[in-house]
Formats: structure tokens, sequence, C-alpha cells
């Protein structure tokens, strides 16, 4: 930014202007600069409004105008100004940068693009304009287009830490570990940061280098023992069934973060494949209790009362609370119909099951699709041997899901009962092969324990 007025006075309001008025005029703007400078925005902005009058066609008055009111967020009024040394300056490619970014602030992305592409267009070689640029596109998810613009600015300033970073999260996207991997290392000499040593980790989890991921995770959780990096190393030892370390490091982040579901799921889930199961409906009921709308802890809670039905109270009214807060969810529905089948038959073997039947229907009439209820509802007949009406709601759980190995065997079961024997034998022999070309019990369990620590992680990185 230009720092005195000189150059610009010939364009001021009036024809003519007295030494001492340049001499004014120039202190005034010094000293809005001074202000802006040292963070006093509305000072400076005091200072530039009174100034501005005498030189309605100052470039230098307007941006720096423009800078202030960004400073403070109020980004509608620095609009016109930035728009306004754009209009009295289209071949500086600062000003457009500045207009890029304000619009980025103000919800237009696209407006945004085309001030950055011409930025970069009258200097190729800006780092501003070539990283602002390739940060939009990162944000937009276009790495390919991204890491050109972030590549040119590292080679204008390959000291800039924000953009190494993004031009290595770049990288790490598109698959080129290596060039993530060095690039890391690089500006790790520069500076040693919790962040970097996290993305490094997942690199090197991507790359398959499980060990050296998790000691990348176990560094950055030391430097910064944030909610967040503690998950990432939890997890990645979850993921990899370190489950001894993994359930250390979930039950200190729980004591460091009491309010963090997430992180009483990873130790729900982490007990669970270590057959702690009560520590686990422990773990999950607490998650629940934390976010009661939340619906990635239910899944887990559910198979963990599976194996631990001595709280089955407690973990009935989790799901009750669930269906209650979640009226139109057939699954929230589905799981409080089976948490009160499995709690009141460990009480009571003679219990009535009619207020099951009716939560499963209710289930499927919101959630016609939803084939596990299909079962669970034809199961519920099969057991009270009403055969004839088990077999259409096994046939509908086939035709949405027919890799349900137990939906095979359980209609066999049906077939036998109601005679069609040659049906029964091609159920059983559909059974038979899906059970030995599927994934065991223990692989589905670490498919989904996968699953809710990608997704976990992909909604961080969605965060600003």
């Amino acid at each position: 930014m230009a720092t005195t007025l000189l150059a610009l006075l010939a364009c001021a309001a009036q024809p003519r202007v007295s030494f001492a008025q340049r001499n004014n005029l120039d202190r005034d703007f010094q000293s809005a600069v001074a202000q802006y400078e040292a963070g006093h925005y509305p000072e400076a902005a005091a200072q530039l409004e009174k100034l501005l009058p005498q030189v309605p066609q100052s470039f230098d008055v307007h941006e720096l105008l423009g800078l202030v009111y960004a400073a403070q967020s109020m980004n509608d009024k620095a609009h016109d100004h930035f728009e306004a040394a754009v209009r009295l300056k289209p071949d500086s490619a600062s000003a457009r940068t500045n207009l890029g970014n304000n619009l980025l602030q103000l919800g237009k992305p696209d407006l945004a693009e085309l001030q950055f592409k011409k930025a970069v267009a009258l200097e190729p070689n800006s780092y501003d304009a070539n990283h602002d640029l390739g940060e939009l596109y990162v944000r937009a998810n276009k790495i390919s287009v991204a890491i050109p613009c972030l590549e040119r600015a590292h080679r204008a300033n390959p000291s800039a830490y924000d953009n190494g970073y993004d031009l290595a999260l770049a990288y790490l996207f598109a698959n080129r570990l290596p060039d993530a991997r060095n690039l890391i290392q690089s500006l790790l000499k520069l500076r040693d940061t919790a962040e970097l040593h996290d993305l490094l980790a997942e690199v090197e989890e991507k790359s398959g280098n499980f060990i050296a991921a998790a000691n990348e995770f176990q560094t950055a959780a030391r430097m910064d023992p944030s909610e967040s990096n503690i998950f990432d190393w939890g997890s990645e030892l979850l993921v990899h069934r370190t489950l001894e370390p993994a359930i250390e490091v979930f039950r200190q982040g729980t004591e460091r973060y009491p309010n963090s579901p997430r992180l009483f799921i990873g130790l729900g889930m982490a007990c669970y494949s270590l057959g702690k199961y009560d520590d686990a409906v422990k773990s999950l009921l607490r998650a629940a209790d934390l976010n009661p709308s939340d619906p990635r802890g239910y899944p887990f809670l559910s198979r963990a009362f599976d194996s631990s039905p001595s709280q089955a109270g407690e973990v009935i009214s989790r799901f009750r609370r669930y269906s209650e807060l979640q009226p139109n969810n057939g699954q929230a529905v589905y799981y409080y119909a089976m948490s009160l089948w499995k709690g009141k038959r460990a009480e009571d073997p003679n219990l009535d099951l009619s207020q099951i039947e009716a939560l499963l229907k209710k289930s499927l009439a919101l959630s016609p699709n939803l084939a596990e209820a299909h079962l669970q509802l034809a199961n519920l007949y099969s057991d009270q041997r009403k055969y004839a009406e088990s077999i259409p709601e096994y046939l509908r759980a086939r035709e949405l899901n027919p890799d349900l190995a137990d939906v095979h065997y359980r209609l066999a079961q049906a077939y036998v009962r109601t005679g069609e024997k040659d049906l029964a034998q091609q159920e059983l022999q559909v059974y038979q092969q899906l059970r030995a070309g599927h994934l065991s019990d223990l692989d589905k369990h670490r498919a989904e324990i996968r699953q809710f620590v990608y997704a976990e992680k992909r909604a961080g990185e969605a965060k600003p």
C-alpha cells in the first residue's frame, strides 16, 4: 500500500492545492496508516472518512478504508471502497486480490474467482494472487486446478506456512502422497506444529504406513491435546485394532473433554472390540446423553446391548427418548423396538409382544425400505409360530437386501414349517454361499468403525 498522497493530489477535488494543504493531507493519511497498522481500526476509519471528501479519487484512501472496514468485518461497507480502488487502478493486482477476498466474505465465490484470475493475469508470479486463487479452489474441492496455483505461490514464497499447508493438503487429496510427505517434512523444518504432524499422519495412513501414522498422530496429540487430535490418535489405534492403547487414549480424552460425544463413541467402540461389553454400553450411553438427537452412536449401542443386556433399563430409556425426539425416523423407532424386545425378553420370557409388533410396523410405515425391520418383524411372527405371516416379511427383506444371510436362513426355517421343502433347500443353499463368501461379524464391525472414523474426519475437513 502506498504511504503518501503526493502522487494523487492532482486528482483532488480542488484544482490547486497549496503546499500547506498537501502537507496536512499527507500527515492525516500517514496518521490513518499508523492507526491501521496498530490495530486501531475505528480511529483509522474516522480519519479516512474525514479525509476522503478532500481526495475522492484517491486509490490509496479507498484501498485503506476498505481494509479498515474489512478488519472490522464490515464487509458491505468495505466492498464499495475495494470496488472504487479497482476502478481507479484496474491494473493493480493487489486491488483485485483485496476485492476478491471481500467478495468471498460476501458469499460470492464466482465473482471472487474472476478477480483472483485477473490478479494472476496481471502478476503471474504474485504470491497473494496465486495463493488466494488456489485456496478458493481447495475450498470448492477443485483440487486439480488448485495445485498449480498453490505451487506458483510456493515458488514465490517457499517459507509461507499457510500456502505450504494448503498445498500439502491438496497433494493428499490428489493422492500425490510422496509430494505431500516431502513438502510437510520441509515445512516441519521451518515450523514444527501439531497440525503438520496430524497432516503427515494422514499421508502415512493413506500410504499404508500404520506405525508411522500412529506415531505422527501421537506427536500431534501430545503437542496440542485438542479434542480433534486426540480423536485422530485414538481412532488410528482403533481402526488398526491396537485396542488397549486405543481405550487408554479415548479414556484420557473423555476426561479432558467430558462433553465430546465422539470421544465417548470411540471409547465405546474400542471397549466393545476388546470384549468389554458393559464398559462399551456405559460409554455409549454417555454419548447418547451428551447429544440425544445425534444418530452416530445408536447403532453401536444397539450392538453392544446385544452382548450386555444387564443395563436394559438404561438402554431402553435412551432408545425411547431417541424415538420421541425423532418421531418420523423409522430407524429410531426400530432401535427402540429392538431394545425393548431384547431387554424385556431378558427379564420376562413371557412378555406381551404386541408392543414390539406395533413399533416394528410403525418403523416400516415411516421407512418402508428398512430391510432389518422387515427381518425382525418376520422373526417376531416366526417366534410365535405365525409362519404364514412371517414369510412375506422375509421375502420383502430379501428383496431389499439379498445379502442378508440371516434372511435366507430364517426364511428356510419358515418354509420347512409350512411344508415347502424345495424352497427351504434353495434358501439354505443361498445362506451357505453367503456365509462362505461374506465378511465375518468381526469384519463387519471393523468396516462400520472405519466408516464412522472416516466420516468424522471428512466432517472435520469440511469445517472452515
